[in-house]
């Protein structure tokens, strides 16, 4: 039978009710265990995607020794606001020995080091090594950025995991939502979070109108509202086929 301590190691989602005493979603669950290199989180606002990306970047830390997570958001604010619940998580749970602690970095020790960053080149570039990067509000970290922290996993074969909710039919989120590429894919409307009650859905389809209602809690990726064509229909306009003319 295995001991307490390999069976927290092995099962992020044990670890999770055991050590904090947070019972999660089954789709947080299946998030907490997958082994995916690759994962998109396609949810709705205030499903628990924030939530379940702090816990893992926690539990990594905890039982990988020496390793290095980022936190990455478009903004300072968002930075803070992500790291905000890896703090709370990290303190609820005492035998977590720490080694130091400031707003946007917590270094355990075991020599992990889990960093939140905003969405700036110029202050990501400088790390390499990573285990874990994770990318919040992905939808609107712009395609640049994204481009220039993947090599950051190269040399450690780290995981990288996006967040968001959808923001039109653009950016390397949405193209990576629909490629052939291997990512591990959750869509979690706001219907499928037991903690949002019907009725507030209900108000907030009538004051927000259909559009903002479908991408902030349906999930849909959606033309802007000043598009003149639909994305659909530009992607029509092209065709791989070609026709042989025969001379």
């Amino acid at each position: 039978m295995l001991s307490h301590d390999l069976k927290a190691a092995l099962d992020p989602a044990a670890w999770c009710k055991r050590a904090l005493n947070l019972e999660p979603d089954g789709w947080q669950a299946e998030v907490l265990r997958s082994t995916s290199k690759r994962i998109l989180l396609n949810c709705s606002r205030q499903s628990g995607k924030s939530t379940t990306t702090s816990i893992l970047a926690l539990h990594t830390a905890l039982y990988n020794e020496g390793s290095l997570i980022l936190c990455l958001s478009p903004t300072l604010r968002q930075s803070s606001e992500l790291f905000h619940n890896v703090s709370r998580f990290y303190g609820i749970d005492p035998a977590i020995p720490s080694k130091s602690e400031s707003a946007l970095k917590l270094e355990l020790e075991n020599g992990s080091r889990i960093v939140s960053l905003p969405g700036q080149e110029q202050t990501v570039r400088g790390y390499a090594g990573v285990n874990l990067l994770i990318v919040d509000e992905a939808a609107r970290v712009k395609d640049d950025l994204y481009y220039s922290v993947r090599p950051m996993l190269a040399v450690s074969n780290g995981r990288l995991i996006a967040l968001s909710t959808p923001w039109g039919c653009r950016g390397w989120f949405y193209e990576g939502w629909h490629s052939s590429e291997a990512w591990q894919r959750w869509e979690v409307p706001a219907s499928k979070c037991p903690r949002i009650k019907p009725e507030f859905l209900e108000e907030e389809r009538r004051v927000l109108g259909s559009y903002w209602y479908d991408q902030e809690y349906e999930c849909r990726f959606l033309d802007s509202q000043t598009q003149v064509f639909r994305r659909e229909d530009i992607d029509r306009m092209f065709n791989e086929k070609t026709e042989r003319w025969i001379l």
